[in-house]
């Protein structure tokens, strides 16, 4: 007799389950991921974390529909999405022993991070790093007796009850307010540890091999300054010992290179709380630094055929209204401002409409297009005080704006000088170590703007595009925006932190009827309807530089240094010969300083060497009398002596082809020699 149960026909239902080596298995009732897996192969079942089904990842417990076709993939520790999973449970786990070792904890949410895990809680005792050895400890515990977590689903009235019973406040406040629309809600119980959580988790806590509680920081409940503070206690867990030590180490190195410190140390940057949080004030050496990059970048938009315009800081409500951006961004915008004439205006969020407007100034034909409008603009959002973070999160910036207008037949060869403009701008910072993620439109979703087959053209062409550059571009659907497909790019640094930084974004929202109407005469006379392409290569120049202080640990390349060499003197005898050289570097274009003071000779050249100066001149009577400097290199040390024109030849050559020379990670030490790296 078949275990299987009947469908409305009264014919046996059976599930197939499609594996990824493009095999299935039929079942004749609706069998758990765990039976799935078993029924595969003993060892997959011993060594599952999770799975994939139909895309979603899910837990061990869940259960296959009772009939249809399902794809699944099962994940061990080789996954990296099993990962995640982990961390989720190392997260309740880390929950358990805080609530295990002080009384009274008010659980609030605890998701995964890019590194790791938090969970906040609200609790009279402040945490600190002195109680880190007892949380792990109690967490060790719970590990080795790798107790099971068990999914329990319950009404939402009843998980009301259940966390009222249990004293948890925020979590009856979600209950009722934040998932209002849910009629069933579940619960992960492990022990004594009961939590109301979505999941997935893995089967049992002995699967988390290595963990380490990090840091401890404030939070408001649901990031909301004016609720309840709370304690946000950071934590990271891998499968292997092996791997938390590589991550901890890079974490120290990450100390090391962080960029608000560096950017102190070496006179980049400030922020005062007198201006205000989220402001950047540059320092002159700052200062030069990001009007290089300007300038790199304005004469590479000029020979690539952009038009350079400006824009006001400021617009009128109705610009943004028009645009979509108001109301629905408005709590990351600042307060509007009313004129006693009664119009209202906001700080400029972004700069799009703007350009939108320029190119609405007149009619425009299609022998006008492509129109390329580049702008350094500086655009303001209201970033939480508790997000704000040094020049990678801050309340104004400054983006290396542009936005193209033109048509259909046009987007692909638009679309390839952004990825090669981009691709061109990393190159010469030495930014190589990328990758490009294209965000295309969720074919069961009807939230996107323009047709169907307006969007396959566009992917489609944008995909190609990619191809016909060598570009291995990961197609991820879902991940557009409602308004068109785009292209990230994904930067890993030295030490292997990745960072979002230039982005390519087709745009059918913008030019549309309902938002700025945008049109062109065609070659027919009649008119037609323009494509819109955002594109910042460098992105925000607070980040981007922020980014490239950590990347370099300070330690600029030769064209980007805001300070280039240094001439330093043996005694006061050679100051006179010292300031000649000094001048001549001056006169070739160098930016160059003299350090004349009565010092010894040592101390001047550890002061240029924390100082992080590239090239140091160091000049004596003989240099004086045969016309020479004894030149040390940063990264090679000491070159001995050489004429002055060869070591201006040398450097010019180093700064004309922007070579990018850096030590390695591990050498990243302020001033300190290290192997040699050149791309």
């Amino acid at each position: 007799m078949s275990s299987g149960f009947r469908g409305p026909t009264g014919t046996l239902a059976m599930v197939s389950v499609n594996l990824p080596d493009g095999s299935s298995k039929e079942f004749a009732s609706a069998v758990s991921v765990r039976e799935v897996a078993a029924a595969i192969g003993p060892r997959l079942a011993q060594s599952a974390i999770a799975a994939v089904v139909d895309g979603r990842v899910v837990g061990l417990d869940t259960r296959l529909p009772g009939d249809g076709s399902v794809a699944v993939r099962i994940l061990t520790r080789k996954d990296s999405e099993a990962l995640a999973v982990m961390r989720h449970s190392a997260a309740h786990v880390m929950a358990r022993a805080v609530m295990r070792l002080f009384p009274g904890v008010q659980l609030a949410f605890g998701p995964t991070t890019e590194g790791g895990f938090y969970y906040d809680f609200a609790l009279e005792h402040p945490l600190s790093e002195s109680d880190f050895p007892a949380i792990e400890e109690e967490m060790r515990k719970i590990v080795a007796a790798d107790e099971p977590f068990e999914r329990i689903e319950s009404s939402r009235e009843d998980a009301r009850r259940v966390c009222a019973d249990l004293g948890q406040q925020f979590k009856v406040e979600h209950i009722e307010q934040g998932l209002a629309e849910y009629p069933t809600l579940s619960f992960y119980r492990q022990g004594e540890f009961l939590d109301l959580c979505r999941g997935p988790h893995i089967p049992s806590a002995g699967s988390i091999g290595a963990f380490k509680v990090l840091s401890v920081a404030g939070a408001y409940w649901k990031g909301d300054a004016s609720r309840e503070q709370l304690q946000r206690l950071y934590g990271t867990a891998f499968f292997t010992p092996q791997e938390l030590d590589s991550y901890l180490m890079k974490i120290e190195e990450a100390k090391k290179r962080d960029h608000r410190v560096l950017g102190k140390q070496l006179d980049l940057f400030t922020i005062s709380p007198t201006v205000g949080s989220g402001l950047i004030l540059w320092l002159p050496k700052g200062a030069t630094v990001r009007n290089l990059l300007e300038t790199f970048t304005r004469e590479e938009l000029v020979r690539r055929g952009y038009q350079t315009v400006y824009t006001p800081n400021i617009g009128k409500v109705d610009l943004y209204k028009t645009s979509g951006h108001y109301p629905y961004y408005a709590k990351d915008m600042f307060p509007s401002l009313v004129t006693t004439e009664g119009e209202e205006f906001i700080l400029k969020p972004m700069n799009c409409p703007h350009h939108v407007m320029i190119y609405k100034s007149r009619p425009r034909s299609y022998r006008d297009l492509p129109l390329r409008l580049a702008e350094f603009g500086t655009v303001y959002r209201y970033e939480k005080s508790g997000q704000l973070s040094g020049m990678t999160r801050v309340r104004g910036f400054t983006q290396d704006d542009a936005h193209l207008f033109c048509t259909d037949e046009q987007v692909a060869g638009e679309f390839r000088g952004c990825l090669e403009m981009t691709q061109f701008v990393l190159k010469c910072l030495g930014l190589e170590n990328y990758r490009v993620r294209l965000g295309f439109r969720d074919p069961a979703s009807d939230k996107y703007v323009g047709s169907a087959e307006q969007w396959e053209r566009a992917q489609q062409a944008i995909a190609d595009v990619c191809r016909t550059l060598g570009i291995e571009a990961s197609e991820e659907p879902g991940e557009a925006a409602f308004y068109g497909p785009k292209a990230d790019f994904v930067v890993t640094d030295c030490i292997g932190r990745e960072w979002q930084l230039g982005t390519v974004q087709l745009d059918y929202n913008l030019p549309s009827e309902s938002r700025f109407n945008l049109e062109y005469v065609g070659a027919d006379n009649r008119m037609h309807r323009p494509v819109m392409i955002h594109r910042a290569p460098l992105g925000s120049l607070e980040r981007f530089i922020g980014v490239l202080i950590e990347h370099f640990a300070g330690a600029f390349p030769l064209w980007l240094a805001p300070e280039q060499a240094r001439v330093i003197t043996v005694s006061e005898k050679s100051e006179e010969y010292g300031r000649q050289v000094e001048g001549q570097l001056r006169e070739a274009g160098f930016r160059v300083s003299g350090d004349y003071r009565p010092e010894k000779l040592g101390s001047k050249i550890r002061d240029g060497q924390l100082e992080l100066i590239p090239y140091m001149l160091v000049v004596g009577p003989r240099d004086a009398e045969s016309g020479t400097v004894s030149v040390r290199d940063r990264i090679d040390g000491d070159l001995g002596a050489m004429p002055l024109a060869a070591a201006l030849e040398r450097l010019g050559e180093e700064v004309r082809s922007r070579r990018v020379r850096r030590t390695f990670s591990g050498d990243a030490g302020l001033g300190e020699r290290g192997a040699k790296n050149e791309y």
